[in-house]
């Protein structure tokens, strides 16, 4: 014998379940609706960025930080600024870091620059083809403009550094100024991407920075409010499966046999 009182107070599996779907749901949404503002939030502060180093780029060179102000530089706050220093390049110096760019593969080719203070900055001078003739750097002083670059330490995507070798796949300030027993005290934390000189006619062309950010914020928030969309019609369709369900109980719930038809 049924005992309507043992079935309200114990719901049914099939109900338990559902109700925490629903609050899966609910979780769910938060978290889309949380994961697009964030989104939203980054989007914001790329284009600042993009702004701010674009600003940097296209303005006047600065001499670049003295010693005095190392520890401030970063590379959000200096990163791909306009800076000059000048100097002397240090002969039989040079490094061969991996590149690719617009004109295939190839090198970057670094060097030491001795600064007129004495301390030293690492001037990536431009990039060399495999197989392309390298135009010394010149004898005596020199001014270098470019952009202000920070370290990339330990290597590339998968790759690491291979000082003992001369392998190269990042510009590692730290391990390139160790491997030509520069002092590190005197080392500057940063190098720069040397504008292209035209007395060059062949290798290293410099100015071959490429400035790119990218900017998929707006896309990624998209997906994420579409994905808090579809929980809202997830919840929607639980919802009606549920009201339908309970009218389809109602209709075919029987007549109390205990009441007596009229006449």
């Amino acid at each position: 014998m049924n005992d309507p009182a043992a079935a309200t107070r114990h719901p049914a599996p099939r109900r338990r379940w559902r109700v925490a779907f629903a609050g899966l749901l609910a979780v769910a949404f938060c978290g889309f609706i949380a994961l697009g503002v964030w989104q939203l939030q980054r989007m914001a502060w790329k284009h600042d960025l993009i702004a701010r180093v674009d600003a940097r780029i296209h303005a006047a060179a600065v001499p670049a930080p003295s010693r005095a102000r190392w520890a401030s530089v970063s590379d959000a706050n200096d990163s791909y600024r306009r800076v000059s220093v000048s100097g002397r390049f240090l002969p039989d110096s040079e490094t061969r870091t991996q590149a690719v760019t617009e004109l295939g593969g190839g090198f970057w080719l670094l060097q030491p620059l001795q600064t007129d203070d004495g301390d030293y900055v690492l001037v990536n001078r431009g990039f060399v083809p495999i197989g392309g003739a390298v135009s010394p750097a010149p004898d005596g002083r020199v001014v270098v403009e470019g952009l202000l670059r920070m370290s990339e330490p330990e290597g590339g995507f998968l790759r690491r550094n291979v000082p003992a070798q001369d392998r190269w796949y990042s510009r590692d300030v730290v391990a390139i100024a160790r491997k030509h027993r520069l002092p590190a005290e005197g080392v500057a934390p940063f190098f720069i991407d040397a504008d292209r000189d035209p007395a060059v006619r062949e290798w290293p062309r410099g100015g071959m920075t490429v400035v790119t950010f990218r900017d998929s914020h707006l896309s990624y928030a998209l997906t994420w409010f579409g994905m808090a969309l579809l929980t809202l019609v997830g919840g929607g369709l639980l919802v009606a499966s549920e009201r339908r369900l309970r009218h389809d109980r109602r209709l075919r719930r029987p007549s109390d046999p205990h009441v007596l038809p009229p006449g």
